[in-house]
């Protein structure tokens, strides 16, 4: 677990300010902090330029860029959390740095070393840190891009790119209760595909359903794979598992399937305690008779899925302080905030 000294901590915290904001009201939308942080690669380089922190603001792009016309781009999304004692943690950069590396390549785009890219979201975090709700309040949600920005008329990759890193405070991703819609006939990823990358491109065409979702009062729609249509693969943003006895189930990331890092460590928090967690083909009967079923990603964390609905059929779950899903929330939030020992070495003290 890599940190900064001691020292350079307790300054840190002495001199610990909060910008003006209502903590208890965060939610998750875009609140301007004071910096990000910019690098540029060229092919004629072959190499990102040194990278820096400047003022957060608009860029400039050309018209025929390539995250414009063709929409070569991948984001990340991780977070940085307060602890108690005011210190500030990052949760698992590295495997949000791996995950860049693996969809820059299937998207034919140069990436930031790992090492480059951790640079780059502690830098942004410490820059805004005054933006870092208090501990227990929310978390600074930071959003790494690496777009094609060098001009193409054609069809083909760019010759110029942007590596930018912003951040902003929020709090739940979602308020209330989660209820699913099943989705039948439009399909978030099909093999081949970018599902299994998180490239920028995979989550505009999820947008009619699910606006079409919530307009019937539904809180996210839940896809099915494009072969079959008869298997679950994932929320709008998010992965899914259900619980069956001691089973804990999700569907395999199999290149449809985003690889998530929450969802990573959730599985592995839930072997520690003993239970069979298991990656496969999970069809949709299957939710028919789940306890529980329950949602991760960077954003949402973990939550409880109250309902499913598929084809008129509600189904509804165990929620609350006394489920499976709970016990894995309050531990995997306890070490991203500092409150719990992290003995997995999940997390990075960064001041």
């Amino acid at each position: 677990m890599a940190s900064i000294s001691q020292q350079n901590q307790a300054e840190c915290r002495e001199k610990a300010e909060y910008a003006n904001v209502n903590w208890d009201e965060l939610g998750f939308a875009l609140t301007k902090t004071d910096y990000m942080y910019i690098m540029n690669f060229t092919l004629a380089d072959d190499k990102f330029s040194q990278g820096n922190i400047i003022p957060f603001g608009n860029i400039q792009a050309c018209p025929s860029s390539g995250i414009l016309n063709y929409g070569q781009g991948l984001f990340e999304g991780l977070k940085a959390y307060r602890k108690e004692d005011e210190g500030i943690l990052l949760f698992r950069p590295e495997e949000n740095a791996l995950r860049m590396k693996m969809g820059a390549d299937r998207m034919c785009m140069p990436s930031p070393t790992v090492e480059q890219f951790i640079d780059a979201v502690k830098r942004t975090a410490v820059a805004n840190k005054r933006w870092v709700p208090p501990h227990g309040k929310g978390s600074l949600y930071i959003r790494p891009l690496l777009m094609g920005t060098g001009q193409n008329l054609g069809l083909k990759p760019a010759s110029e790119y942007t590596f930018l890193v912003y951040a902003s405070p929020v709090g739940n991703y979602h308020k209330g209760e989660l209820n699913f819609l099943v989705e039948d006939k439009v399909h978030r990823a099909t093999p081949g595909g970018t599902g299994g990358v998180k490239a920028v491109t995979n989550y505009s065409p999820v947008y009619k359903p699910l606006t079409q979702a919530k307009a019937k009062g539904f809180s996210d729609v839940l896809f099915l794979d494009a072969l079959t249509g008869s298997n679950i693969e994932e929320g709008s943003a998010c992965n899914i598992f259900i619980l069956k006895g001691n089973v804990i189930s999700t569907p395999a990331a199999d290149g449809t399937i985003l690889p998530g890092i929450t969802r990573k460590s959730i599985m592995e928090l839930a072997s520690g305690f003993g239970y069979q967690v298991e990656e496969r083909v999970v069809p949709i009967k299957e939710v028919f008779d789940a306890e529980e079923v329950f949602c991760t990603g960077t954003a949402m964390v973990l939550k409880s899925v109250a309902s499913i609905t598929y084809q008129g059929k509600r189904i509804e779950y165990k929620s609350g302080a006394e489920t499976v899903a709970q016990k894995l929330h309050a531990t995997l939030t306890g070490i991203q905030s500092g409150a719990k020992e992290d003995k997995l070495g999940w997390t990075m003290a960064i001041a």
